[in-house]
């Protein structure tokens, strides 16, 4: 296969009558998914003026329709980019800046916020009204005789350290290789229905949008709101008879936290896989215990590298004050650190802490439009000078256990130099979440007071929590400042929005 689209065709000849999307309201067969995304794609060839290798942006909701709409772009051969509605007007229009897309792609209910934001220079159209052109297969067909695997599949925008925001280019090959390994690692087959929490223009959800595909899966779309409401999500679960959840480890917290489980089981689930962020043990402990027979996978990797490059399977309830590894590398995908001299560290350095860096078919072709932040990050192999090979530095910093799997530290961003010591904020993370009473906890650095600053969602009073931390953790470790919380402000991904926390704990960034 060189295209995704392949999956697409081969599971809608197989089971066409199977449900391959669906969600409160909506739902789709494979056939039709296949038929729908046809006319689609056919209507951007012909009247929407698509040329291959071109970007559409999708400015919706995930519904079974939106995610038509973005395979009929690929259909058109061209690629896409989901744009979230709740994003600002600035921010829109510096993803649109970035993506320069031939046209815009909304429904009804975003019509209107879709031609305020982009204004009249924009070709916006609605899909419901071209969902139902005939479609041309040969024209089609000969659309993808053009083709390659190296094409640009679509185009996720993620939070840059400067404010702007970074075009992540992935292609169609690093997608087909890495769900195909992903699919078998863990056994996911057509019986399996796929809860999916994360948006469509979040790198999360290609795990469930094409696993769903390659084998043939149902993929039910959980609407957002369903994540302020625990008895409403939990509800859903049980309904549609959910058996693989690969969750922001936000989502899973914010179940734990709110009692969803002690709400309603939904014991369909076997798979839970976690994403996105360290996931405290104390929080993925409640889960254990009201499904103790389902499996448990830590899943690691940034947008760069094609959703996720290495896991680990819980095998056992960790320590409060635990870090549940990230495991090793999936098949495919070459995980190594490197050292601040650009050397190796091995396994049996155990301890010793590194940059990790990864190579292979899985990384994204760069940022879009922005060659000079892409050279930064995409690099040649300082290992390797024999011939042309690529890594991507990842900012993230780990080291390997005694059982040689790699084990989160921080971002090399988040390691800090304090009264003359090079400290680890993950590692105050995580003394402050093995304390009880202590939900979940978020350390930060005021640069210009010099102060070590720890937020925390829990139970515990801020006084007792420093004096516990003052017997777990070096003197100079100790967060001079602690800031309680009713929760903890998310970014749209799930993941701590450590900007808004520095807002709140009033540190000037």
């Amino acid at each position: 296969m060189h295209n995704v689209l392949q999956m697409l065709e081969t599971t809608a000849t197989r089971v066409p009558n199977k449900l391959a999307v669906a969600d409160p309201e909506s739902e789709l067969t494979f056939e039709q998914l296949r038929d729908t995304a046809q006319s689609i794609g056919t209507w951007l060839a012909t009247q929407g003026g698509v040329q291959p290798r071109e970007a559409v942006a999708l400015y919706l909701e995930k519904t079974p329709l939106a995610w038509a709409a973005m395979l009929g772009v690929v259909y058109a051969g061209g690629f896409y980019s989901v744009i979230d509605v709740r994003q600002t007007q600035n921010r829109v229009q510096s993803i649109c800046n970035t993506l320069q897309p031939t046209l815009v792609l909304t429904d009804t209910a975003h019509e209107q916020d879709a031609h305020a934001l982009l204004g009249d220079a924009t070709r916006v159209v609605l899909i419901n009204k071209i969902a139902e052109q005939r479609p041309d297969l040969a024209l089609l067909d000969a659309i993808r005789t053009q083709a390659t695997n190296m094409d640009p599949l679509y185009v996720n925008f993620t939070s840059g350290s400067t404010g702007t925001p970074k075009g992540v280019v992935a292609a169609h090959r690093s997608i087909m290789d890495f769900v195909a390994v992903f699919a078998e690692t863990f056994g996911i087959n057509e019986s399996d229905i796929l809860a999916n929490q994360a948006p469509f223009d979040f790198d999360g959800s290609t795990k469930d949008i094409y696993t769903g595909l390659l084998t043939g899966a149902t993929v039910r779309l959980i609407p957002r709101a369903y994540f302020s409401n625990p008895t409403q999500l939990m509800d859903y679960l049980c309904a549609c008879e959910a058996t693989t959840l690969t969750w922001a480890a936000s989502a899973l917290c914010f179940v734990s936290i709110m009692g969803g489980l002690d709400y309603k089981v939904p014991t369909t689930v076997r798979r839970v896989m976690f994403t996105g962020e360290v996931m405290p043990p104390k929080q993925l402990a409640v889960w254990q215990k009201h499904l103790p027979n389902a499996r448990y996978v830590n899943l690691y990797g940034p947008t760069e590298i094609t959703c996720n490059c290495t896991y680990f399977e819980v095998d056992r309830v960790y320590e409060s004050d635990e870090i549940i590894p990230m495991g090793r590398q999936f098949v495919n995908k070459d995980v190594f650190l490197l050292n601040d001299k650009d050397e190796l560290i091995k396994p049996a350095d155990a301890g010793v802490v590194g940059e990790v860096c990864v190579a292979g078919s899985c990384l994204a072709l760069g940022y879009l439009g922005a060659p000079d932040r892409t050279a930064k990050a995409f690099v040649q192999n300082p290992l390797n000078h024999r011939w042309s090979q690529t890594i991507y530095r990842t900012g993230d910093l780990a080291r390997y256990n005694e059982n040689g799997d790699l084990v989160f530290s921080s971002r090399k961003d988040h390691q800090i130099k304090h009264l003359g010591q090079r400290i680890e904020m993950g590692d105050i993370e995580a003394a402050a979440n093995g304390v009880d009473g202590v939900e979940q906890s978020c350390c930060l650095y005021d640069n210009t007071r010099k102060r070590i600053v720890l937020c925390y969602v829990g139970t515990t009073g801020r006084k007792e929590l420093k004096e516990q931390l003052r017997e777990l953790l070096p003197h100079f470790m100790v967060p001079n400042n602690t800031k309680q919380l009713d929760k903890m402000p998310l970014t749209k991904n799930g993941k701590i929005d450590r900007t808004v926390l520095a807002s709140l704990a009033r540190i000037k960034r």
